[in-house]
């Protein structure tokens, strides 16, 4: 088993490209997706974060308002410190269980992590047993439009998202292989080809 990270700033088409890997032959292990399903409603996940910030976080149909969440901790550390408390250690024994079950195998499996290098620019320690990480660019001002026109995001939140993050020199500093999706889709293809061409090798 190959364990790859992939990681890339706000809006710089990182899902795009790791269902181009996928479609490749790749196996992904994607944090935000499986924060998503222990957020579902009935979780215990969903409820511990009902029980810490209130009826205020989930929408009327019952599920979480991630939205309500993020306007809450964005601004604040430590009401953010608690919600990771709740999410990350869970989050971490899924991940765990998914690699346990790809051991021994010759699968390439993409590690999916947005916050895979920290504010302060460090690798986070805890994704030491990755060989390679590939960095999925995109140029500031892109990854702005593409928030605002294709998420609907306001353009000063997505400014101010964009510059809470990793520096995209840290981000690069980092890589093993980097990915320029500031382009179309066009220019994606052949990157795609090349990192897996590149994966295949390692």
């Amino acid at each position: 088993m190959l364990e790859v990270g992939l990681t890339g700033g706000i809006g710089s088409g990182k899902s795009t490209v790791a269902a181009g890997l996928v479609a490749r032959g790749a196996v992904l292990i994607d944090a935000d997706a499986i924060v998503r399903q222990m957020q579902a409603p009935g979780e215990p996940v969903f409820e511990a974060i009902v029980d810490r910030f209130g009826p205020d976080v989930v929408h009327r149909d019952g599920t979480l308002d991630r939205a309500a969440i993020a306007s809450v901790v964005f601004a604040d550390p430590d009401e953010l410190a608690a919600l990771n408390a709740i999410v990350h250690p869970a989050v971490g024994a899924e991940i765990q269980r998914r690699r346990d079950a790809r051991a021994g195998t010759d699968a390439i499996v993409i590690f999916d992590i947005p916050l895979l290098i920290d504010s302060d620019g460090e690798r986070k320690s805890h994704y030491d047993h990755l060989a390679a990480v590939i960095v999925v660019d995109a140029d500031p001002d892109t990854a702005i439009h593409r928030l605002v026109d294709h998420r609907g995001f306001d353009t000063d939140d997505a400014r101010a998202r964009v510059a809470n993050q990793a520096p995209r020199s840290a981000r690069l500093a980092h890589a093993d292989f980097v990915i320029d999706n500031s382009g179309p889709l066009v220019a994606l293809e052949p990157q795609l080809d090349a990192c897996w061409a590149w994966l295949e090798s390692l």
